[in-house]
């Protein structure tokens, strides 16, 4: 059994084995473990393998050639997770857990994450602000931006901001696309979420409007070399992905002389059948003078709603560009797009 061709050719190149479109998912063993995956909504629905010689199991699965995917193995049972022995590739996924991942032949990590040679580098400054407005009434980190340049620039803020720093390597992004003249210079707000408050934060929350115009945008004056918003209204950006997707949507909805570009990478819109608030101001008939970004991929359980609220801001009158990508809900894939929104948003 250990010289199986799937075994073999798995052990040369990597697990899942692909052909053509095709990717092939083996695992050795006594028994099954099931496959959880960005397709299956994960624990919600395992894929059972099917034994295809002894003690070895196989689960096969069609996949646009242009996709990424995080998997594990899986005892519905047990509840517990496997990480698979033959694929090295693992990434965090934001849980708890490690995730295996793949990319299929025509798709790979976007280069503007990797820190090039004579790119001139953004500084961070790191910040610690009030949330006394907020749920949690203590102390938070804001991690600032500065652009290698001198002159004033237009302030982005992003709101999960520590797992866009670090997991999305957005300022890496950013030095990168300024470098090769993709974008103008910005700044950047990183914001630390409210880690269990962040859905009720995320929801439409006025209370983070106000955090926002009597704290972080006072901060990022005080520290930043800013254009003035007075002079050049909505010339700030907004970015979230998932619930901070819905509150990058909201800041610009209610702030657009301050936020007048909006990226929202798979964004939440609604919830147990009824729709956050930021749909009613979309529908309001009163369209705000701002340009919006939004992407989300295939495999996302947001796709239908996202699908849904994208001819609803054309109807009224929004500026919209939407973008669907082969891949899920995860960091991963929202580093490899930001990019796109970016240079639709700040390009030169």
């Amino acid at each position: 059994m250990n010289h199986h061709p799937l075994i073999e050719q798995a052990k040369k190149y990597g697990n899942p084995i692909i052909e053509g479109n095709q990717a092939t998912f083996i695992w050795i063993g006594k028994a099954t473990p099931y496959l959880i995956d960005d397709i299956h909504m994960w624990e919600d629905n395992p894929q059972k393998m099917s034994r295809i010689d002894k003690g070895l199991w196989a689960y096969s699965i069609e996949l646009p050639r242009t996709t990424y995917l995080e998997y594990a193995f899986y005892n519905p049972r047990t509840k517990q997770r496997f990480q698979d022995p033959l694929n090295k590739n693992k990434v965090f996924n934001g849980f708890g857990h490690d995730n295996n991942f793949f990319y299929m032949p025509e798709h790979s990590p976007t280069e503007l994450a990797i820190r090039k040679k004579n790119v001139p580098r953004g500084t961070l400054t790191h910040h610690l602000v009030e949330t006394s407005m907020l749920a949690d009434d203590g102390q938070r980190d804001v991690v600032l931006y500065h652009p290698p340049v001198s002159k004033p620039v237009p302030l982005l803020i992003v709101y999960d901001g520590i797992s866009y720093l670090k997991r999305g390597k957005l300022n890496v992004i950013v030095d990168n696309l300024i470098h090769e003249k993709r974008i103008q210079p910005i700044a950047i707000a990183f914001l630390q979420n409210g880690d269990d408050h962040r859905s009720v934060e995320y929801a439409c929350s006025d209370a983070v409007i106000m955090w926002l115009d009597n704290v972080i945008l006072p901060l990022a004056r005080r520290r930043l070399n800013l254009l003035d918003i007075k002079k050049h209204p909505g010339a700030y950006g907004v970015l979230g992905s998932s619930f901070g997707g819905l509150m990058s949507m909201y800041s610009g909805l209610r702030m657009p002389e301050i936020f007048g570009n909006v990226i929202c990478q798979s964004g939440v819109f609604e919830s147990e059948g009824r729709d956050f608030v930021a749909m009613d101001l979309i529908r309001a008939k009163q369209a705000r003078e701002i340009k919006i970004w939004m992407d989300i991929g295939q495999f996302d359980f947001l796709l239908d709603d996202n699908r849904r609220i994208q001819p609803i801001l054309h109807e009224n009158g929004y500026d919209v560009t939407y973008r669907e990508f082969s891949g899920g809900h995860n960091y991963t894939c929202w580093r490899d797009e930001v990019w796109r929104g970016l240079e639709h948003l700040f390009g030169i």
